[in-house]
């Protein structure tokens, strides 16, 4: 299946490498015989100790020799191998342990040893050629097992080198050896990129459209590991795993119960079904982060207000349940609902459930998120209706881009039909799919199943050690009556006899071992929502919200203040990337690909984002491609007094509170988002200024970033009642003209420049 010349090094312990004795010549003659007879690569530690360092920092190692002998009684307990075999087992419960001892030596092998090796080899009674075979052995059928069905019958089909006389048409490569710009993506990419880049026409691989062979094998075993009943690949993205769910379940005129702060795509599928929308309302708290919505929200008795006080919907469909609800979880910021709580809920008035857990896909992998995602175990006995889940295996798993799952667990009395759900699933799915993106979901399942607990909490850890030295370092500012960004987190965490003690003194193993912590409590209001519910909603610590100085928790704007956009564009300079960015705060993930060296990197950017700041250093310095955007603004201005400018223009003209009124209301509907794209579709649109869209009704929806959520959608009215939307979008307007090169994303908003100013416009349906 794979070479194992360095691709799979053996790592052996010893500390006899060098000795002048007949162990350690035997020892030196093993290792030149697996180099160069069996062609292994070989990776030589000299005791217990660093061996551990490797073994906690690769996950390439094909087996692990241990010398029982390299210890006497008089070692350090942290250098005994019994500490080495632990440590090795809780990073890899199957890689193979082999012995280096005596025979002799068998009967004081402790249990605790035997139950970890997978064999003993005897130094001096066997040939070399034997023990260098039985670890070969070993190696092969590890290796083996560390591939998935799928990966592993795409990696033997490839080595084959076939012939091909089917799609792609590169086949396997050749194609573009034929021109320089093909030869020249041929070498950066590789040849095995393109012999696995196979055909539907292959038979070994299966069919993803009929989920037969070993591609339905692999989608089973992602059902097991994830939970699910059926579990569906995707291969053209989460938005697409929303269109499939939906597609399958609802029809024109179904009522369906919608997150107002949900994905588009969650949007667009209201199109495309021609779904009559109810929305769920989220809490904002004054730092204009995205709360979860009210459990009263669930509840049959504000649906069914919802329902009748909907003008759009006909009084003879006012009495229909409600085909569909879709919830975002965790929602952008990280905050992961009790999905147990909301079950009750809405099962008591919705058919199905669909949660969009598009950016937490790993929950299931580690306790500290118990009864906080969709496919959580605690109540399969309970009366609930089908679930759908969708994950967005790619973002924060190790699948390929747009490489996605879908998950159903069948109702307690519903089950979903295979055959009637994969109609949507066709419909939505290509008959040219990519085989590597299929593999990909295929690694990504096996490497959660053999140790997502343990990667897991690695990440939380890591994440866990980032916010508390943030917190550290920013109390040691405070103290020098100086500032540094701070973190969206408890500030105390009451630990062990209950008392209270600052979040960066509380041991991280407690704070990744309780869940506690990082539950929302009204008695402990750090999160802002007054009105949390108990036992409701949880901060996700991987997601790390970092706050900026000039607005405290209750939202009053302080004399100065730092706009996290500056910060991030900054950071962006130092190549540092950031997921959101909101007024005064900005959000980075830890996932699975974070290093130490990443977060390092990242504090280095931030300290000396504070030094430029306290010294007022010139833009052209500091943030080079603003300036050259608009020399003539900023040519000759300091960073600290950029920061105030744009802090004192929010502060000023109430912008925070101008979006905070806008995302309390929903405009009234003037039709349905399906028939609003309807006119789209009959061309009879047209661009209205935002000066002249009162009165009128958009087309398509308006979504600003931040937040990232509709604040408009496609056939709403913008009327009195949608006056604090047209305020906020006008102050945005404003905003932008006053500081040119600070244009931020407004999907549905088009901008068009008269005499040097640039307007807002938007799509709205002509009027008769």
């Amino acid at each position: 299946m794979t070479k194992l010349t360095d691709d799979w090094p053996i790592l052996i312990v010893s500390g006899q490498f060098h000795a002048k004795n007949d162990e350690g010549f035997r020892l030196r003659e093993l290792v030149q015989n697996l180099k160069e007879t069996q062609h292994c690569a070989v990776l030589p530690s000299y005791s217990y100790e660093d061996a551990i360092e490797i073994v906690v920092s690769r996950a390439d190692l094909g087996a692990i020799v241990i010398d029982w002998d390299i210890c006497d009684e008089n070692c350090d307990e942290k250098m005994l191998p019994t500490v080495l075999m632990d440590k090795i087992r809780e990073c890899n419960a199957d890689i193979p342990i082999l012995l280096l001892t005596e025979r002799l030596a068998i009967e004081t092998l402790p249990t605790r040893v035997l139950q970890n090796i997978n064999e003993t080899l005897w130094k001096i009674a066997d040939t070399i050629d034997f023990l260098a075979g039985r670890i070969v052995v070993h190696v092969e059928e590890y290796i083996r097992g560390v591939y998935p069905e799928f990966f592993g019958e795409m990696v033997r089909y490839s080595a084959e080198y076939k012939y091909a006389w089917h799609t792609p048409g590169h086949m396997g490569g050749a194609g573009f050896l034929r021109s320089p710009a093909g030869v020249a993506m041929y070498k950066f990419f590789g040849e095995n990129v393109f012999r696995s880049d196979l055909s539907i026409s292959v038979p070994e691989l299966g069919s993803l459209l009929d989920h037969s062979g070993v591609v339905g094998d692999a989608e089973k075993n992602s059902a097991r590991v994830f939970g699910a009943d059926q579990t569906y690949y995707v291969l053209n993205g989460t938005s697409n795993v929303n269109q499939v769910i939906w597609r399958s379940q609802l029809l024109r005129d179904d009522i369906a119960f919608v997150d107002r702060n949900c994905h588009k795509s969650l949007n667009y599928a209201m199109v495309i079904t021609e779904a009559y929308p109810l929305y769920m309302i989220p809490r904002r708290n004054k730092r204009g982060i995205i709360g979860p919505c009210r459990l009263s929200e669930f509840s049959e008795e504000s649906i069914r207000s919802k329902i009748r006080d909907n003008a759009l919907i006909p009084e003879n469909l006012k009495g229909k349940s409600v085909k569909m609800s879709a919830l975002t979880n965790s929602t952008y910021d990280g905050i992961c609902y009790n999905v147990i709580n909301i079950k009750k809920q809405l099962q008591k008035s919705v058919e199905n459930l669909h949660f969009d857990e598009a950016w937490y896909a790993y929950a299931r992998f580690h306790p500290l998120y118990k009864d906080h995602f969709g496919m959580a175990d605690d109540d399969l006995n309970s009366d609930h209706p089908p679930i759908f889940c969708s994950h967005s295996t790619h973002k924060l798993l190790t699948a390929f881009s747009q490489a996605s799952m879908l998950h159903i667990r069948d109702g307690s009395h519903v089950q979903i039909n295979p055959d009637e759900f994969n109609e949507s699933y066709m419909m939505h799915g290509s008959t040219s799919p990519q085989y590597s993106m299929i593999a990909s979901l295929d690694v990504a399942t096996k490497m959660m199943d053999d140790n997502g607990e343990r990667m897991m909490r690695d990440v939380i850890m890591e994440a866990i050690h980032l916010r508390k030295k943030v917190s550290q370092i920013a109390g040691e500012m405070k103290k020098d009556n100086s500032w540094f960004f701070e973190m969206w987190q408890p500030r105390t965490v009451a630990f062990e006899d209950g008392a209270k003690q600052n979040f960066e003194d509380v041991p991280a193993t407690f704070l990744c071992d309780n869940q506690y912590p990082w539950v929302f409590s009204a008695a402990d209001n750090w999160h802002g929502f007054d009105d949390i519910e108990e036992n409701y909603a949880m901060l996700d610590p991987i997601k790390l919200t970092f706050i900026t100085p000039g607005l405290n928790d209750h939202g009053a704007m302080a004399d100065e203040g730092i706009p996290a956009s500056i910060v991030t564009n900054y950071l962006i300079g130092h190549g540092i990337v950031c997921e959101k960015t909101d007024y005064y705060s900005f959000l980075l993930l830890n996932s699975l690909g974070t290093t130490k060296a990443k977060q390092g990197s990242l504090l280095a950017a931030l300290l000396k984002f504070k030094k430029a700041y306290d010294s007022n250093a010139l833009l052209v310095q500091t943030l080079p491609d603003l300036v050259k955007c608009a020399p003539e603004t900023y040519r000759n201005v300091g960073l600290k007094d950029h920061c105030l400018a744009i802090h004192t223009y929010y502060k000023e003209h109430a912008l925070l509170d101008k979006m905070q009124a806008a995302f309390q209301v929903i405009p009234d509907p003037a039709m349905k988002p399906a028939d609003a794209y309807h006119e789209v579709v009959r061309k009879n649109v047209e661009y209205v200024t935002l000066a002249e869209m009162k009165g009128r009704t958009p087309a398509v929806m308006l979504v600003p970033y931040p937040p990232g959520i509709p604040i408009m959608m496609g056939g709403e009215i913008m009327n009195d009642k949608a006056e604090p939307i047209f305020d906020y979008l006008m102050a945005r307007q404003d905003f932008e003209n006053s500081f040119p090169g600070y244009e931020s994303d407004i999907h549905g908003v088009e901008r068009v420049e008269r005499d040097g100013k640039k307007y807002f416009q938007t799509m709205c349906i002509k009027q008769k």
